[in-house]
């Protein structure tokens, strides 16, 4: 028995070879694995001694030869596959352990060239893999250390059945798609538009006990991409108190997070099934949760909390009275740590701010799954500072009432369609979110607010397709409603307001979240 042994992540790869060589295998290997086991005292010999041919090309050629091909891809039983091996004096393969070149690592590098990254995009490696879980009745191929020992314990009981070899053929396969994918992505990243053709790797970060109900299985994948400067959101958090995770956990953290990072000045928000039931920016974060909370103090209950500052030990003290399933901030005074941890029931995560904060969110691809396929588009990145308000009511904003358009235009494009959002001094009074009707989102919104409309300004995700909503906002005593505009009917919406001495600006961008 033949094994090729090749590996760019050496863990527990000396003590594998042995176990090989101890069950009689003869184990052959090429460069940097090969000094790892001969200085490892592993018993094994250069794959230039298959193919009676050296390396050439700086390594680049090594294993690309039908004396190594040939043995691999050879079906153990076709009698004509046997005796053409045996005409060429070609041996049988019957074990591939090989993982492939750090691409991901080296292109995330900062300063990595061209060169250096062609130079880590492995040959080789991928074609023996292939081969080797093509034939797979016939050939073991291993690419995860983890497999090192079962692959020994089942070759010492007797051999490894065909289902498990099928597992490990699979796991090849997909190993080399997730490679090639990291490829294509930096090979890409210069490209105007979507590509024709897209693949997405994923790299499962653990199990969850079920998905939105009980009776759906569920697991916590990480997007694994060149294109990211480094591992940030909820993705990556840190868990630091409290029990793991569930899907819909996960789900609301993310939102959560997307919303308070969404914002440059000191921000806390309250998030119920995705939606903000809360939110408020004040220099003072401790201020910043109280007015957040304050939003609706209700749905606070069994929400999510997160802050883009530091979280102090006033405000964890603030929140002490509540009940929230999970707090999520860039880090936390050691006090207010302690003082969270009373609660047994709290999940407590500390995740990075995403790269560029503060100035503009990097675009990623936003991706929603249909059945049968996938809608994608690029993410609503808009900076702060790129909203153009164009005032079209008789009466302007005051500055006052902009600073407050501006944070509820920042907010809505985090609520779901239909949106309607009423704010003051920074503040979300009421929202009214996945409405069929906008009105209707308008009046949740105001039943919310209840007695705080008075002076507040109302932002909407969309046009208004009529004046109805200006109308209700009026009655509630909004002052200020900032919209995209576009309606075939807007002059309708802007006599309304006129009416009422309302200002209004559109912005000529909306921002559905269905």
């Amino acid at each position: 028995m033949r094994a090729i042994v090749s590996v760019s992540d050496k863990t527990g790869v000396s003590d594998f070879a042995r176990g090989l060589s101890q069950l009689g295998f003869e184990v052959f290997s090429t460069g940097g694995t090969k000094k790892a086991l001969v200085e490892g005292g592993v018993p094994v010999r250069g794959v230039s001694e298959i193919t009676g041919f050296p390396e050439i090309l700086n390594g680049r050629v090594k294993t690309l030869h039908p004396m190594v091909h040939g043995g691999i891809l050879a079906r153990r039983d076709l009698p004509s596959h046997l005796e053409e091996l045996a005409r060429n004096s070609i041996e049988t393969i019957d074990l591939v352990a090989v993982n492939l070149y750090p691409f991901v690592q080296t292109v995330a590098k900062t300063g990595v060239t061209l060169e250096e990254a062609l130079e880590n995009i492995d040959i080789g490696g991928p074609t023996m893999i292939r081969a080797a879980a093509k034939n797979f009745p016939g050939v073991i191929v291993v690419v995860d250390p983890a497999d090192y020992s079962l692959v020994i314990e089942k070759l010492k009981a007797g051999g490894i059945d065909l289902a498990e070899r099928k597992r490990l053929a699979q796991k090849a396969f997909q190993h080399v798609a997730v490679y090639d994918t990291a490829i294509a992505q930096y090979l890409g990243q210069e490209m105007e538009g979507l590509p024709e053709e897209m693949t997405v790797a994923l790299k499962k970060r653990y199990g969850l006990r079920y998905g939105e109900n009980p009776h759906q299985q569920a697991a916590f994948y990480a997007e694994l991409s060149v294109i990211k400067e480094r591992p940030t959101g909820i993705t990556w958090a840190e868990p630091l108190w409290g029990k793991e995770l569930s899907f819909n956990n996960i789900l609301d953290a993310d939102a959560a997070w997307g919303v308070v990072t969404d914002f440059a000045a000191p921000t806390v928000a309250v998030i119920k099934h995705t939606n903000p039931c809360g939110l408020a920016t004040c220099d003072d974060i401790v201020e910043a949760y109280r007015r957040a909370f304050s939003g609706d103090s209700v749905a606070a209950f069994g929400g999510i909390v997160a802050c883009n500052r530091k979280l102090t030990l006033a405000m964890a003290q603030e929140m002490a009275s509540v009940f929230y399933e999970i707090v999520i901030a860039p880090e936390y005074e050691p006090a207010a740590l302690e003082q969270l941890k009373r609660k047994k029931n709290l999940r407590i995560l500390v995740a990075g701010l995403p790269p560029g904060y503060g100035e503009a969110e990097p675009a990623y691809l936003d991706f929603r799954r249909v059945k049968g396929g996938f809608l994608v588009q690029s993410s609503d990145s808009l900076p702060e500072g790129s909203v153009n308000l164009k005032t079209v009511t008789k009466r302007a904003p005051t500055q006052a009432e902009i600073e407050d358009l501006l944070f509820a235009w920042r907010a809505v494009k985090h609520v779901k369609s239909n949106a309607i959002l009423l704010v003051k001094d920074k503040t979300l009074l009421g929202m009214g979110a996945g409405q069929p009707s906008r009105i209707v989102s308008a009046q949740i919104a105001k039943e919310k607010a209840a007695d705080k409309t008075r002076g507040s300004v109302l932002a909407s995700d969309a046009m208004f397709p009529f004046p109805d909503v200006v109308e209700s906002a009026a009655a509630g005593g909004v002052t200020a409603i900032i919209q995209p505009g576009g309606s075939i009917r807007d002059e309708e919406s802007i006599k309304a307001a006129d009416k009422h001495d309302m200002a209004m600006v559109f912005t000529g961008v909306r921002h559905f979240r269905h």
